[in-house]
């Protein structure tokens, strides 16, 4: 959710907080707020509600300086969007920022109202460092060990940083099941929420573990873990380009998040496909190979965008390896009594690893006797890899808009290979493997050959962006993808969309039904286009407008749009029907003039609950 950018350094900070914090604006746009520590030890700190560019123009003519400071920008959660509300909090000498939920900061709060703090806010962070400040006035003791007495105080997910003008050499970081990064420096270091921030000034990073408390230096950082002992945690260097965060040609990041599928599927697909017929995963070894001889069954857990790839796999795990599958939202399976299926494996999805939803079902999943768990990801040093048994990385690139694009379609290329190399391990024959294989190296170029169609698609955006109401149609596994064009549609646009099986219309949908409201259909030529086309004839004679997306021939009347889509192998045809639903999401929303990489009310990494 919200972005966390601290430093402590030899030079004046200010500029590098402002732009670190606007890289991090996808995470968090209702406020920002920083504060460093100037050459009298004193505090300064500016806050305002909206952009980072709000923030920006504040600090323009205050000619701001300092060498040790934090910054912040955020997605409300405790307290309404203001300034009040705004992070840094300061208690005294004492300055935090702090990203998720203290779930018990009600009852903190009245504890410490009652030994005399009287709160600005209305935020659980202001909770956080006056408990700090009340902790270190009882003791008397430095910050950090005060940090790791409060810690066991406070219950939920969060991550925080905390200085001390008293002592301005050092940065304290918590990590408590919401992510934050060190960036290593010469003669200086950062910490951050996401290595976007840093990217431009370092690539060497440590990732702090959960229960990791931090001391950041100039000179060196010391990590104490969850027992409160010193431990050394890996240096990784990032091959991620700073380039990567730039939006190049194209007007928004979704815009070119979308035309770089084709290549990160390939970055997907490389060093997994052998001779183009053999799919081979390194990280799978002996141990997980024995697993996936005896699994009898697959349990997937996801949210959002994720958990339509999840439904996707459901069909390709029945359809093709003969294993049952059932696919489940995180915040549900995580909220109700559960039964274990005999011999289930158990899988998460994630582009950012540290949804708090998904996470939360991974740590239940590991006391209820699943034969393992492997969770498929885009971001290596996450939560969610850090914690699972076994982890496949998509290798899509860094993802910075909201809406995701280019996560769901490697994540499904990933749970395609993993089915077809089940199937070979399991059936102890490769045919469903190589078919797969070869198909999977035509997919990016049938993918370039969907994105030309970006004019045509464009044309039907401008006929129904000012419409309020749209349905989505699909069967069988182009449902899922009916689902996930729906929810790009909303995210960006804040045009009502629901999403039907195709056959369930005549069950109730079909009441919804007139000239008024458009109808999406995905309509690929497989067994199923038949049992479609008479959906089609049914909206036909209620009036209704539809737009199908198909590589078939369709009888066309007054009230039918075909954007015929070229050929696709029907094992791939839910990644390939995909793009056509992203573009004309995107196209609506730039017709509607909405903020498409940053829409209202949403974050791209959801770390609470």
């Amino acid at each position: 959710m919200c972005g966390i950018v601290a430093a402590v350094t030899q030079r004046n900070i200010i500029n590098f907080l402002l732009e670190s914090i606007q890289r991090l604006e996808y995470r968090g746009y209702d406020s920002s707020g920083l504060a460093l520590i100037n050459k009298n030890n004193d505090f300064i700190r500016v806050r305002s509600i909206g952009k980072v560019k709000e923030l920006i123009k504040k600090t323009k003519n205050k000619k701001l300086s300092g060498k040790i400071g934090l910054a912040h920008t955020r997605w409300a959660t405790h307290g309404k969007v203001s300034e009040e509300n705004t992070h840094p909090h300061i208690s005294s000498h004492i300055a935090i920022v702090h990203n998720g939920i203290i779930e018990n900061s009600l009852k903190l709060r009245l504890f410490l109202q009652k030994k005399g703090y009287i709160f600005q806010s209305d935020t659980d962070t202001e909770v956080i460092v006056h408990l700090l400040h009340w902790e270190q006035k009882k003791t008397g003791k430095s910050l950090v060990e005060v940090i790791h007495n409060s810690v066991i105080k406070l219950h939920g997910n969060y991550s925080m940083v905390a200085m001390d003008s008293n002592h301005s050499s050092k940065l304290i970081a918590v990590c408590s099941g919401s992510p934050l990064i060190i960036g290593l420096g010469v003669g200086e270091n950062f910490i951050a929420s996401d290595q976007i921030a840093l990217l431009n000034i370092t690539k060497r990073f440590i990732y702090l573990k959960e229960g990791d408390i931090a001391i950041i230096k100039a000179e060196k950082t010391t990590i104490f873990n969850k027992n409160y002992s010193i431990v050394r945690r890996k240096i990784i260097e990032s091959d991620v380009k700073y380039e990567c965060v730039k939006k190049g040609k194209y007007k928004h990041y979704m815009e070119k998040e979308i035309y770089e599928q084709p290549d990160s599927i390939r970055n997907t697909l490389k060093n997994r496909l052998k001779n183009n017929t053999t799919i081979f995963f390194p990280e799978l070894g002996l141990k997980e190979i024995n697993i996936f001889l005896n699994v009898e069954h697959i349990q997937i857990v996801a949210c959002g965008t994720s958990y339509h790839a999840a439904m996707v796999a459901k069909h390709w795990f029945e359809s093709l390896a003969n294993i049952p599958c059932d696919v489940e939202v995180a915040s549900e399976f995580s909220s109700r009594k559960l039964a274990v299926r005999k011999k289930s494996f158990f899988i998460t999805l994630s582009q950012s690893g540290e949804t708090a939803d998904t996470l939360t079902a991974l740590r239940i999943s590991k006391k209820l006797g699943y034969l393992g768990n492997l969770t498929i990801c885009n971001m290596k040093g996450s939560s969610l890899v850090q914690e699972s048994d076994i982890y496949l990385l998509t290798q899509a690139g860094i993802e910075i808009g909201v809406a995701s694009t280019k996560s769901f379609t490697t994540q499904l290329t990933v749970l395609l290979m993993l089915v077809a190399k089940i199937v070979s391990i399991k059936q102890k024959k490769n045919n469903v493997e190589k078919k797969i294989a070869k198909i999977l190296t035509i997919l990016p170029y049938r993918i370039e050959e969907i994105l030309k169609k970006n004019k045509e698609i464009k044309n039907i955006a401008k006929k129904l962006y000012n419409t309020k109401n749209i349905l989505f149609l699909g069967r069988g596994d182009q449902y899922p993808i009916a689902m996930e064009g729906a929810l790009k549609l909303k995210e960006i646009s804040y045009i009502h969309a629901e999403a039907y099986p195709s056959g369930e219309l005549k069950h109730g949908p079909l009441a919804l039904i007139d000239e008024n409201i458009p109808i999406i259909i995905t309509a690929p030529k497989n067994l199923l286009l038949e049992k479609t086309k008479k959906n089609i004839q049914e909206i036909c004679t209620r009036g209704g407008l539809i737009y199908i997306f198909s590589d078939a021939e369709i009888n066309l009347e007054k009230n039918i749009t075909l954007l015929k889509v070229p050929y696709v192998e029907e094992i791939i045809a839910p990644i390939f029907y995909i793009i056509p639903l992203q573009l004309l999401a995107y196209y609506i929303a730039l017709s509607k003039g909405t903020n498409i990489d940053q829409p209202r009310n949403l974050a791209k990494s959801v770390t609470v609950e």
